[in-house]
């Protein structure tokens, strides 16, 4: 049975209403020595909230709600009251004197509705990312995973890998015997069913992962082409110091910003070339660096220049554009930081090449998924080889795909996940 908590469900400071959660068996009976008779479950009911000593400290608004019937699975009081730092924490401090209650740890909340069967693990880390969401793609994905599209797709696989475990525990079970049906082709068709949407989702994740954390845009050039204006223009905020003198910028500057709904983090490197400067040297290797593990690289060259001078790969996807429009043009795509010129044609070719890439994405959004996913297919992909070498080796066949079966219950928080709960509840604010 789980301990009654409590804490303030809503941000702290000065607001127009908060939000008290009470959660756990206790719930009921401690909330009404506070306000007299709750209303009925999932009914709201305007209500004063009195000390022990019957002195008001304001008008509530109280819902309740029945075990199996709340967010935690547990019983639970809401108490709506008016954002006042000073009637917060004095009905804080009456739950607080209430006995058998006790303030919330971070995500404890969220850990009961774990615990009851509510919410799953990647529905919880899904609940996190929901919460931390700062871009629209951002807040579909989390969405997505929280209502339970990962945790659907596992389902399904792992009704596949049952099924198949149980046709080669029949062919097991007459080992001495003639089999009376060849059950390798029905098994090895549910194997590559679910090792092709286990597969599917491992080849979007790098992608899921991206919309989750932010894609990356190096912007990268000789010095003195106009990048930290650029940048600047395209932050919409003086991030990098700009000069007329060459090498200005020695490392790496990053802007974090929302590109029509997608995060995206803008790079400014140092100037590209050959100098005997000791501190430039390092800022131009730095710039190489980060420039080519970068999602798409902006090549901003002057007129006449091209490309291949900078010493940087360009890869499908990536943007030419020529710098300091304002005082020169060229054919394809000029920009200038100063007047404007050609910003609203660079984010849209940037925004579009995101956009294609970010409908790849998956509904695996974390290393963790990935690794067990990729866990399961090297188990699917052993068991497949025993089908195939013949039913003197169902028994190792049915033991891989338990295997499988083990990789995708620890990715759901069937088993083996106490050392990644710690790390993900941390992550949460108390009142969550």
């Amino acid at each position: 049975m789980h301990d009654t908590i409590f804490s303030l469900a809503t941000a702290r400071g000065r607001a127009g209403v908060a939000v008290v959660r009470v959660s756990g068996p206790s719930a009921w009976d401690g909330v009404s020595r506070l306000v007299g008779e709750l209303p009925e479950p999932k009914r709201a009911a305007l209500r004063v909230v009195r000390t022990s000593d019957g002195e008001p400290l304001d008008e509530a608004l109280i819902l309740t709600f029945e075990a199996g019937a709340s967010f935690t699975g547990e019983r639970v009081v809401e108490i709506q009251l008016h954002g006042s730092t000073a009637v917060i924490g004095a009905i804080l401090h009456e739950l607080s004197d209430c006995e058998g209650l006790r303030l919330a740890e971070p995500g404890e909340f969220t850990r009961q509705a774990l615990d009851n069967g509510r919410l799953d693990l990647p529905q919880v880390e899904g609940l996190a990312d929901l919460i931390d969401a700062e871009t629209e793609a951002q807040r579909r994905q989390a969405l997505m995973v929280m209502r339970g599209a990962l945790s659907e797709k596992t389902k399904v696989w792992r009704e596949k890998l049952l099924r198949a475990v149980a046709l080669l525990e029949a062919t097991i079970d007459f080992a001495d015997e003639e089999v009376p049906v060849d059950v390798a082709p029905e098994v090895l068709e549910l194997i590559e069913t679910a090792r092709i949407g286990m597969r599917t989702e491992v080849d979007g994740s790098g992608i899921s992962t991206r919309i989750r954390d932010g894609f990356e845009v190096a912007i990268i050039g000789c010095p003195n082409v106009g990048k930290s204006t650029l940048l600047n223009a395209l932050s919409k905020k003086d991030a990098a110091i700009t000069s007329a003198i060459a090498g200005t910028t020695r490392d790496v500057i990053e802007v974090r910003m929302d590109l029509d709904g997608l995060p995206i983090t803008l790079l400014d490197t140092a100037g590209l070339r050959t100098s005997n400067d000791e501190i430039e040297v390092l800022g131009v290797e730095r710039a190489k660096v980060r420039a080519t593990a970068a999602d798409i690289r902006v090549f901003l060259l002057k007129v006449g220049q091209s490309y291949d001078d900078l010493g940087v790969d360009f890869i499908k996807g990536d943007v030419v554009a020529y710098g300091k429009a304002d005082i020169s043009s060229s054919d394809g795509l000029s920009v200038s930081g100063i007047t404007g010129a050609g910003i609203e044609e660079l984010l849209g070719r940037l925004a579009g090449e995101l956009e294609i890439r970010a409908a790849g994405a998956s509904s695996a959004v974390r290393e963790r998924h990935r690794v067990a996913l990729e866990q399961g297919l090297a188990s699917l992909y052993k068991a497949e080889q025993h089908v195939c070498a013949g039913p003197e080796w169902s028994d190792l066949a049915a033991e891989e795909m338990r295997q499988a079966l083990r990789s995708l219950d620890s990715m759901i928080g069937r088993v083996d996940v106490e050392n990644v709960l710690d790390v993900i509840f941390s992550s949460f604010c108390i009142g969550k």
